[in-house]
């Protein structure tokens, strides 16, 4: 069905302009629809953008990378993130091509719409005084009709009445007047008559052609704006429809990372975690103490003396062994000696001199400061003082089967790290292969200290890497042993059926789990079951015989030759190489060994350290404790 508006509506322009203006107040309010929309859409993004943030984890914890619902969560929270990366797309498409687009549109549609009226309003005025000048000519003429029609009329009563020469002129003159009445009325019909034709040529070019052009043009413009709206409706949904996909592959991200959670592994995960390799303890034994009543006076009294000296035994035992303990109570106080300005590698009277003994303060002393705080932090402080830290290099403070994981672990990054430097080193060479062809494009000599750097770093890992191997076959090796006696079905001692009338003196030193304590928290293999009569003191000394010496963080190589003449120092010559126990705490002194048999503390300006990466984070821990 054909519809012009010039045609159907020509006597409707008023209706026209209220209708197109409503028309482009519904653009504007579309186009602030999707915009708010869109700021909608941004907004929930942002927030779910938050919310991801605010339950994801802050730093990545081993315990979060292990279990399958930490995993699960971690990847619904991603997916999350890529939701709100989808809605801020979607935004940003509604801002970009549809509000954008609609805003320039809008006023276009407005300067068009302007123009199309105004042209319909000059039609209107011009038709308006065309009429205008039609009844004027109108009025005119039928005007001087009726002067002209009196003037006849007076001039033929004056003819009817000519008697004397006075009325002759009179009715001369009157006919004369009406002649020109009727001249003038032919005139205003002609001019009528000029105006009427025009204002019908007026009016039919107004109507047939003028309007039905103007009209025609605001239908079309009409048209487009309702063609713009629905173009701009499909373009929301098309830009939401877009995003479908993968909002949808998240969503099966989410399900899929929900259906890979997996009880049984996880309750497997936490054994693995915290299995610490030991068997259960045993029964307790019958200590019969009516066997002291039946035994001689000599045995009874050697054996009081025995529990007498293993109750001052368990009130050292917290305690590191006596030598250690000298030495990290009679460390340097103060501070070393500058290094010579001229240093001789083999003259002794250049070399510095250790510090007096006076200088230190007395072992009593330090003793009593140390037991006159709690417990609690008495036994962190030996702990410290015998490990150089909150936790030894070599994990023996952990159990047999988490010992082993945790050194695999440093094993495996210690060969990353070794495989990251032989590539260096291997990119290092081949540059100074290229710069030795062809010297324009660099110094091969400026190449020397990195190499010599990343060599040392080499080294310096390869040893580590040894080191924790050993730790691993040791620890491998225990929980061998403990595997073997699990199988065998005995648990030592411990393991054999006693009754209460057994009072052998195995039964009375059997010792439980717990009394093999270490005094760090960790456990140690006691293999010796069979009871030895010793002296309190031989017995004191072997309980401190069974600790191991402290791990090495690190080498040093002596930079001037040191006479160490005190207790408590070390003497070194010039260009030494040593093992580096524990790191220098402020007070410019750096305790060192040799051979794995003297130890004690140099100057730490007469050396230079090399420390171990993984040692590096260990000693500033250690200096928090």
């Amino acid at each position: 069905m054909s519809c012009n508006w010039g045609t159907e509506l020509w006597d409707q322009f008023d209706n026209l302009e209220k209708h197109t203006s409503w028309g482009i107040d519904f653009l504007e309010r579309y186009t602030k629809f999707v915009k708010e929309r869109a700021d909608i859409e941004l907004s929930y993004a942002k927030q779910i953008r938050n919310l991801s943030k605010k339950y994801h984890p802050k730093r990545s914890r081993e315990d979060e990378s292990r279990y399958t619902w930490c995993l699960a969560f971690a990847a619904t929270l991603h997916q999350l993130s890529e939701l709100a990366v989808q809605r801020e797309e979607l935004a940003e498409n509604l801002n970009t091509h549809i509000v954008s687009e609609l805003t320039r549109y809008t006023q276009e549609l407005k300067s068009e719409r302007k123009s199309h009226f105004h042209d319909g309003r000059r039609a209107q005025q011009h038709i308006e005084s065309s009429w205008k000048q039609l009844e004027s000519s109108k009025r005119r003429f039928e005007r001087d009709c009726k002067e002209a029609e009196r003037a006849q009329h007076t001039s033929d009563r004056m003819d009817l009445d000519n008697k004397t020469e006075g009325e002759k002129r009179c009715s001369l003159k009157a006919r004369q007047t009406a002649q020109q009445k009727q001249q003038a009325a032919e005139e205003s019909r002609k001019d009528y008559v000029t105006s009427l034709n025009q204002f019908n040529q007026d009016q039919h070019q107004h109507y047939r052609t003028l309007v039905p052009v103007i009209y025609q043009r605001i239908q079309d413009m009409e048209e487009r704006r309702i063609e713009r709206v629905a173009e701009a409706m499909r373009s929301s949904a098309e830009a939401e429809r877009k995003v479908l996909p993968v909002v949808s592959r998240c969503l099966d991200a989410m399900m899929d990372a929900a259906e890979s959670i997996q009880p049984r592994m996880d309750t497997r995960q936490v054994v693995e975690v915290y299995k610490s390799g030991f068997d259960p303890p045993g029964d307790v034994e019958f200590e019969d103490y009516s066997a002291t009543m039946r035994r001689s006076i000599s045995e009874s009294s050697y054996l009081d003396d025995r529990t007498e000296g293993r109750r001052h035994s368990r009130k050292l035992w917290p305690f590191i062994r006596k030598n250690k303990l000298l030495t990290l109570l009679s460390s340097p106080r103060q501070p070393p000696p500058p290094p010579p300005t001229s240093p001789s590698p083999g003259g002794v009277s250049d070399s510095p001199q250790s510090p007096p003994p006076a200088s230190r303060e007395p072992i009593t002393q330090r003793l009593n400061d140390l037991m006159t705080s709690g417990s609690r932090t008495r036994k962190q402080c030996l702990r410290s003082l015998k490990r150089g830290g909150s936790s030894p290099a070599d994990c023996s403070h952990l159990p047999p089967e988490q010992r082993r994981k945790k050194l695999q672990n440093r094993i495996s990054n210690i060969n990353q790290e070794i495989q990251r430097e032989r590539e260096q080193r291997d990119a290092l060479l081949k540059m100074r292969e290229v710069y030795e062809r062809s010297p324009q494009m660099g110094d091969a000599d400026s190449l020397e200290p990195r190499l010599e750097e990343v060599k040392q770093s080499l080294q310096r890992l390869e040893e580590e890497l040894r080191r924790h191997q050993v730790w691993l076959s040791d620890t491998d090796s225990r929980l061998s042993d403990l595997s073997g006696r699990r199988q065998s079905g005995g648990c030592g001692l411990n393991s054999q059926a006693t009754t209460p009338g057994s009072s052998s003196l195995k039964q009375m030193d059997s010792r439980s789990p717990a009394s093999r304590e270490s005094p760090d928290g960790s456990y140690t293999e006691d293999h010796s079951a069979e009871l030895t009569f010793k002296s309190r003191s031989s017995e004191f000394d072997d309980d401190f015989d069974d600790e191991e010496p402290l791990p090495s963080i690190g080498t040093c190589k002596s930079l001037y030759p040191f006479q160490g003449q005190n207790e408590g120092t070390l003497s070194m010559v010039e260009g030494e190489l040593l093992s580096v126990v524990e790191e220098d705490k402020g007070d410019g002194w750096t305790r060192v060994r040799r051979n794995l048999e003297e130890e004690g503390y140099v100057p730490t300006s007469y050396i230079k350290v090399f420390l171990d990466g993984s040692a590096k984070g260990f000693v500033q821990s250690s200096r928090l404790v």
